[in-house]
C-alpha cells in the first residue's frame, strides 16, 4: 500500500466516534434492497456526493488541519505561489489575454486561490490585473465560503462567475479532484473478470458481492490499456474520467489544464506485484483506513488515478499533452528554492516562520509523499515553444 505515504493505517476503533450519516446509509440500503447489489461506483457517488448527506456536501471542514486530510494548498501558501508563477508563464505564452480566466475545480474554501493571488501580487505580475478566478464546486454553499475568504483578503474583484464568461482563454486547475471520482471495483476470480458490488448482509451491514461486470466498458478499458490482471488480483476502474475531463475543459478555448494528483500509468497502477489489492482507501481525521463501508457520508473515499486513462480522456477532449512530471519537480521548476532563500534572507522573517516554511517544503518535495504526486499539463490551441518551467525537469518514468 503506497497511497499518500505519511498517513498511517489505524484500526477502525480509532475512528469510532466519527459516526455516519444514518439517513444516507438507510437510503443506500433501501436502494440495494429494491434493485439488488449496486456497483461500488454508485455507492461511492452517494457516499461522497449525495445532496442530503454526501461527504462533499457537508458544511463541516474537509481538507485542512481541522478536517480529515491535508492537501498541498493547506500545507503552506508557497504551493500556491509556485502555481502562480506557472500561471504567469502561461499568460505570457498566450500573449497576455485580458481577462485570463482560471477555473479551479474543487476550490473549497479558497486556500489555493488566495495563495495564487497573493503570489501574483508579491511578484508584481501583470496577471493580477487580468485574472478572473472562478471556483467550480459541487456544493453551492462552498462558493459562499470561497467568496468570503477572497473578499477578506482584498481580492473580491478578482472573482469571476462561470455563467458570465462562456468560452475563455486561461487555465483549468484540478488539485486532488480526480482521485475522488467514483470507481468500479474489479478483480479476477477463477480466471474470470468479475466486479465487486455492494450488498447488504443478514445483519444489515454493507458487504461485497462478486458478479459479472455491470458494463462491457470495464473490459474495454482494460483491453485498450493492454492491462491483464492475474487471478486473485483486485483493482479499480474509473469510467467517469472521460466524461468529467470533457466537461471540465469544455469552456477552455485556449490555454492550459493542470491536473495534480496521486496515481500512476496503467502499467504501474495494475502491476500485481505492487498493488495486488487495488488502491481504494478511506480517510477520516487524518487517518487512513481500509474499511470503505464505515462512516458513510463522514469519511472520504479515494483511489489512485489512472494517468493513462487521463491522457486518453484529454486527447478525446481535443487537448495535447504539454508536460508530465512529479509535484516536487513542478514546484522546484517554479521557484520554491529561490523563494525559500528570499524568505531566509529577509530580516523581517521570524525563526518560527522560516521553520514552518522549511517543514512544509519537506512535505511538499518528499518523493515518498506529496512530492511524488503527479502534475499533468494539457493544452488547447497551445503555442509552440520550450517546456513550461514546471515541466522543465526530467523525471525518470514520467
Amino acid at each position: 500500500m503506497d497511497l499518500t505515504p505519511g498517513l498511517r493505517r489505524v484500526p477502525a476503533a480509532d475512528l469510532a466516534d466519527v459516526g455516519e450519516d444514518e439517513a444516507l446509509a438507510a437510503r443506500i440500503r433501501a436502494e440495494i434492497e429494491a434493485t439488488g447489489p449496486m456497483t461500488f461506483a454508485r455507492f461511492m457517488e452517494l457516499a461522497l456526493y449525495d445532496p442530503d448527506g454526501g461527504y462533499y456536501r457537508s458544511d463541516e471542514s474537509r481538507p485542512g488541519r481541522a478536517g480529515d486530510f491535508l492537501t498541498a494548498p493547506e500545507s503552506h501558501p508557497i504551493f500556491g505561489h509556485a502555481v502562480a508563477n506557472q500561471l504567469t508563464e502561461v499568460w505570457v505564452r498566450l500573449d497576455r489575454p485580458d481577462p485570463f480566466v482560471v477555473h479551479e475545480h474543487g476550490a473549497g474554501g479558497g486556500a489555493l486561490a488566495e495563495a495564487i493571488l497573493r503570489g501574483l501580487e508579491r511578484t508584481r505580475s501583470g496577471l493580477i490585473d487580468a485574472i478572473r478566478y472562478v471556483p467550480v464546486e459541487i456544493e453551492p454553499r462552498r462558493h459562499d465560503a470561497f467568496e468570503e475568504r477572497l473578499a477578506l483578503a482584498g481580492f473580491a474583484d478578482r472573482i469571476g462567475k462561470a455563467q458570465e464568461l462562456g468560452t475563455f482563454s486561461g487555465a483549468v486547475l484540478a488539485n486532488e479532484v480526480l482521485d475522488a471520482l467514483p470507481v468500479h471495483r474489479i478483480g479476477i476470480r477463477d480466471g474470470r473478470l468479475q466486479e465487486r458490488f455492494v450488498g447488504v448482509d443478514a445483519g444489515g451491514a454493507f458487504a461485497d458481492v462478486w458478479a459479472d461486470p455491470s458494463t462491457p466498458a470495464i473490459g474495454r478499458r482494460l483491453a485498450d490499456e493492454g492491462t491483464a490482471l492475474v487471478d486473485g488480483q483486485s483493482a479499480e476502474i474509473c469510467l467517469a474520467l472521460e466524461t468529467w475531463v470533457a466537461s471540465a475543459v469544455a469552456p477552455l478555448g485556449r490555454g492550459l489544464t493542470l491536473f495534480l494528483d496521486y496515481g500512476a500509468l496503467a502499467s504501474d497502477l495494475y502491476d500485481p506485484g505492487r498493488r495486488p489489492n487495488g488502491t481504494i482507501r478511506a480517510f477520516a481525521r487524518h487517518r487512513l483506513s481500509d474499511d470503505v463501508y464505515a462512516h458513510v457520508g463522514r469519511q472520504d473515499l479515494t483511489a489512485h488515478v489512472d494517468l493513462t486513462a487521463v491522457g486518453a480522456a484529454a486527447r478525446s477532449a481535443g487537448l495535447t499533452e504539454e508536460g508530465r512530471t512529479s509535484q516536487a519537480a513542478f514546484l522546484l521548476g517554479n521557484g520554491t528554492e529561490e523563494r525559500l532563500r528570499e524568505i531566509q534572507s529577509d530580516p523581517a522573517t521570524t525563526l518560527e516562520e522560516y521553520t514552518e516554511l522549511r517543514s512544509a517544503l519537506v512535505r511538499l518535495l518528499d518523493p515518498a509523499g506529496m512530492g511524488g504526486f503527479n502534475v499533468l499539463g494539457f493544452g488547447r490551441d497551445w503555442p509552440d515553444g520550450p517546456p513550461l518551467a514546471g515541466f522543465a525537469y526530467r523525471v525518470p518514468g514520467r
